[in-house]
């Protein structure tokens, strides 16, 4: 009997996460709309709970140990314009690694849901 493989395993396990965080943040921060988001902002710790958060998202092994979205976000006046680019990002970068659509419908719907917690302005 073979095992499906976890979405995790479908985007490269931890090294496949790991290039699509690095270069899912390259985007995001070159973004003139987004970028004053990040000033100030511990890149290298953002990173690594991104790669956990993705980890266990997907039927990774790792466990997320940052702050819920709601904590992590709160006092962001993060906009839903803001939210939509930054998900249109994430949708570029997994297309440019050469993810196939419906994984990339996967990861993007796991995504979805945290817009109510995100989104505050």
């Amino acid at each position: 009997m073979t095992q499906t493989p976890t979405l995790y395993d479908t985007l490269g396990a931890d090294v496949g996460i790991r290039s699509a965080v690095d270069e899912f943040y390259d985007r995001v921060v070159a973004d003139p709309q987004l970028a004053a988001y990040f000033e100030g902002v511990d890149m290298v710790g953002l990173r690594r709970h991104q790669v956990e958060m993705l980890s266990a998202a997907t039927g990774g092994p790792k466990s997320y140990t940052g702050a819920d979205m709601a904590a992590a976000h709160a006092g962001l006046d993060i906009s839903g314009e803001a939210f939509d680019r930054v998900v249109g990002h994430l949708r570029a970068t997994l297309v440019a690694l050469g993810v196939q659509d419906q994984t990339i419908s996967s990861v993007l719907g796991a995504v979805s849901p945290l817009r109510s917690s995100i989104v505050t302005a």
